[in-house]
């Protein structure tokens, strides 16, 4: 017996501590789900927190880097001396205040100008959300002959930036550049753990030179920027505009640790487990003015033919670029906004974003408004597209919406007709959708425009690597999930019910403001002139219905008061007692209904 309640007790201590660990995992459970996920806005929030805590500092030299760029520290001192007169000559010589300033104008003004804003001018070619395409092609003529930086000078550099000499650093590192480009070089290393690294170095001198020539333009833009439009027809641009925009981008360009940021979180949040991922950033080896990261092994996807020796199937890896690139866009709002061929990799069975210097940002706003388009393009939905391009673009006062509404209409069924959504070329409909905004005076802003671009470039991508995938279709089931994901039942049903309440409340107030209409024409408060185009056929038929209503109407307001005559007594009267006005007027009631009638009938 004993025993026997033993056993009875240990199973029920058994059957308790199941209970506690299936109520703790419940409870986990539901901490777990109640963990707020971040929003588009909230991700967005939290990489310009990131960036908003960098500072400018002055570079630090070294005896060893003074020396080295001895030269170029007394040239820099002489050309600051007498710097704002060639600037002001320069300008002058291209006589903006006549004409504004055209792509050409503004690529020759910045040679013009020297190395540091041909420099700057090498930046700009890349950003479409800024300056207009026009712009941006002419200015990549700058991009041509880049110097490469003597490989002790960046030597220098990354000792002064970390306070080490290169042997503490690295086990090895290459004097000769990967790559070089208007603000820097890149360098490989293997850092003494074996860590195979890359490290972008700034040129010296860089960031002082800019900061110094923008503090002098901005003082003079004013004196010669004109703002009149050019008289050949070509784009024309106001040159204040362009030194603020140009001084904005330099400084972020400048800073390394910008770039670093971007990729930090494209690392940790944008691509967090996926088949797609990124380099990771060394911080301890990373500043204002170098940059390093781990060095991806591998090759190009331009070069589809080596991705088996990578361990990738060229349409998995084309998949996954384009799930990960629209993941980027649609879910996180943040994304990749030079997507070519040069800054996706592939290495040991994954595919890698790099170069996260320029990254575009779109709104929830704008990503609903996009919706809109592309889904009103599918469906037929022509108000919806109209909606759309107004909630992106801001319209002014030249801006037709009805004429807006024919030409998307047209674009519209343009592809109504087509069988499959491979025929759609989704970077020619977003092209068009430009070009129609532009035609009817409505500016999209730089992010939208920059969004385009890298569609563009990266569909471009996708026809090299797998022509099969369709950006469209993937696109398309991307704003269809979206839309699954938003939509509410109870939500709907609520804003039907406020939608209802509201034009009750509307149509509730309608005898009040007729009464006070009428009150006011009344007394000579109100005019009303209605002008009809169009239907006069229409105003003519009906005119003729409420001729013959009117005639009706009498016709038997006569026969009413005829009948009551009858019962008057009345003389003279008819030989059976009916006095005769009575009946005259039933008679004149009786053939004005008649005729009415007759004439109804005969339009019929």
């Amino acid at each position: 017996m004993e025993e026997l309640k033993e056993e009875l007790e240990n199973i029920t201590e058994t059957l308790k501590k199941g209970a506690m660990i299936e109520a703790a995992e419940e409870e986990a459970q539901e901490q777990e789900q109640a963990v707020p996920v971040r929003s588009k806005d909230d991700m967005q929030r939290e990489l310009a927190d990131m960036k908003a805590e960098f500072t400018h500092t002055p570079m630090e030299m070294t005896p060893e880097l003074e020396k080295l760029l001895v030269h170029d520290i007394k040239e820099k001192g002489k050309k600051e001396k007498k710097r704002g007169t060639e600037m002001l000559s320069v300008l002058a010589k291209h006589n903006f205040y006549a004409n504004g300033i055209t792509p050409k104008e503004l690529r020759t003004t910045l040679e013009d100008l020297g190395p540091t804003y041909v420099k700057i001018g090498q930046i700009m070619s890349s950003r479409v959300d800024i300056l207009p395409e026009s712009y941006c092609k002419e200015l990549e003529k700058l991009r041509q002959n880049v110097k490469e930086l003597d490989p002790a000078v960046a030597r220098a550099m990354i000792e002064a930036e970390t306070g080490k000499k290169i042997e503490e650093i690295f086990s090895e590192f290459r004097d000769e550049p990967i790559g070089s480009a208007s603000i820097g070089q890149v360098h490989y290393g293997v850092l003494h753990d074996g860590t195979k690294v890359v490290t972008k170095v700034q040129r010296p001198l860089i960031a002082e030179m800019m900061e110094k020539d923008f503090e002098l333009l901005k003082k003079l833009a004013p004196l010669v920027g004109g703002v009149a439009p050019a008289e050949d027809g070509e784009d024309a641009m106001d040159l204040v505009t362009i030194v603020n925009e140009f001084e904005k981008v330099t400084k972020e360009e400048l800073d390394f640790r910008i770039e670093a940021a971007n990729t930090k979180f494209f690392k940790d949040v944008v691509l967090e487990d996926g088949q797609v991922t990124c380099p990771t950033v060394i911080d301890e080896l990373t500043t204002e003015r170098i940059f390093t990261m781990t060095y991806v092994d591998g090759c190009s996807i331009a070069k589809k033919e080596k991705l088996p020796e990578q361990g990738l199937d060229p349409v998995q890896a084309g998949r996954d670029i384009l799930e990960s690139y629209l993941h980027q866009v649609f879910d996180v709002g943040i994304f990749h906004a030079d997507p070519h061929q040069g800054n996706i990799m592939a290495s040991d069975g994954k595919v890698y974003w790099i170069d996260f210097g320029m990254i575009g940002q779109i709104t929830e706003a704008d990503m609903n408004a996009l919706q809109d388009l592309v889904l009103g393009l599918l469906s037929g939905d022509v108000e919806g597209m109209t909606n759309g391009v107004l909630a992106i673009g801001t319209s002014s006062a030249h801006t037709d919406r009805n004429k807006l509404r024919e030409d998307l209409e047209y674009l519209s069924n343009k592809y109504m007709n087509v069988t499959s959504l491979n025929e759609i070329d989704f970077s020619a409909v977003l092209g068009e959708v430009c070009d129609l905004a532009d035609k009817h005076h409505i500016v999209m802003p730089g992010r939208y425009t920059m969004l385009v671009r890298s569609f563009l470039t990266i569909e471009g991508v996708m026809e090299q690597l797998c022509p099969e995938l369709n950006l469209f279709e993937l696109i398309s089931d991307k704003l269809m999930e979206r839309v699954k994901k938003s939509f509410s039942l109870e939500k709907e049903i609520m804003s039907l019910g406020r939608g209802v309440l509201d034009t009750g409340k509307k149509v509730s107030k309608i005898p009040q403001i007729v009464a006070d209409a009428l009150t006011d024409i009344m007394k000579g408060r109100l005019k009303v002139n209605l002008e009809l185009t169009g239907y006069e056929d229409l105003v003519t038929s009906l005119n003729e219905k409420i001729n013959d209503l009117i005639l009706v109407i009498v016709g038997c307001v006569l026969f009413s008061g005829g009948c009551r005559l009858c019962q008057a007594d009345i003389r003279p009267v008819t030989p059976n007692g009916m006095p005769v006005v009575a009946v005259i007027i039933l008679i004149l009631g009786i053939s004005l209904i008649l005729f009415a009638i007759k004439r109804i009938f005969k339009k019929k």
